[in-house]
Formats: C-alpha cells, structure tokens, sequence
C-alpha cells in the first residue's frame, strides 16, 4: 500500500475489468476497494459482515431478499448504501458504474453463500492495485501533480 494520497479515478483507469475489485488501501483490518461493475452480479451474502457501497460514478441498483420480501434499492452517484449482514443481495449496474466499497480484508466478492458464479463475475478477495510511483493527484487547488 502507498502512503501517499491516490487519486480514485486514476486508479479506476488503470484497469477495464468488471465486477473484479482492486484494493487501493486498508483502514484497520478492512480494504477499501474500487471496481468497475456493468450487468449482474450473483447473488449473495455475507454471514459475518456488512457491505458498505459509495458510488462513485453511473448508478448502481441492489435487490436485497429480506424477510418482508424482496427490493431493490437505486444509488444515483454520490450515494451510499450499508447491506446488512446475512442478507441475500444482487448488485446490478444496467448503465455501468464504478463503486467503492469497504469489506474486512479477506472477504470474497461472491460472499459466504452465493448463486454459480457466472464468468463476467471474479470471485475474489480484490486485487491488488497496481498504479506507477508517480500517480497523478489534486492539489489543493485542484491542479493535478504526479
């Protein structure tokens, strides 16, 4: 991990896969990661953990099975959304998007239970990020510097 700041749409432009996560840094024991997600996901859940969403571009939808049925939930850009541990969800980007998400470090894509994992799906517990020493990021006046 750098310990310099890291600029997240450079480092969403260094890779093209979809639904396959890069980790761009830890906080504690989570990763914070970034992906680029278009179509369907799988269904899945995590039993011990909650997922936390940041769309950082596109919208980003997530059908959740919770005990009073079944929903889903719109995150223009900008917005945030937690599933909760233990619930059964799908995210799903008709548009495409690009997400940020905070999982504990080891945590897989496809969740502890989940559907066949399709191809288009990486099951995995994030990349690792590979960004050049010399990253552009903003100043604070805005102005990139690598």
């Amino acid at each position: 991990m750098s310990n310099e700041p890291i600029d997240l749409a450079h480092a969403l432009a260094s890779f093209d896969a979809l639904w396959s996560p890069r980790v761009v840094t830890h906080v504690n024991d989570y990763d914070v990661r970034v992906a680029k997600v278009a179509g369907e996901h799988v269904w899945h859940a995590h039993d011990d953990t909650d997922e936390f969403f940041l769309v950082l571009d596109g919208e980003l939808r997530i059908s959740l099975r919770e005990p009073a049925g079944e929903r889903t939930v719109r995150l223009p850009r900008g917005s945030v959304f937690t599933v909760p541990r233990g619930t059964e969800h799908r995210p799903y980007a008709p548009e495409g998007a690009s997400i940020l998400m905070f999982e504990p470090t080891g945590t897989s894509s496809v969740g502890d239970r989940h559907e066949e994992v399709p191809d288009h799906v990486d099951a995995t517990t994030g990349h690792p990020l590979d960004l050049p020493h010399t990253a552009p990021v903003a100043g604070a006046d805005g102005t990139r510097r690598p």
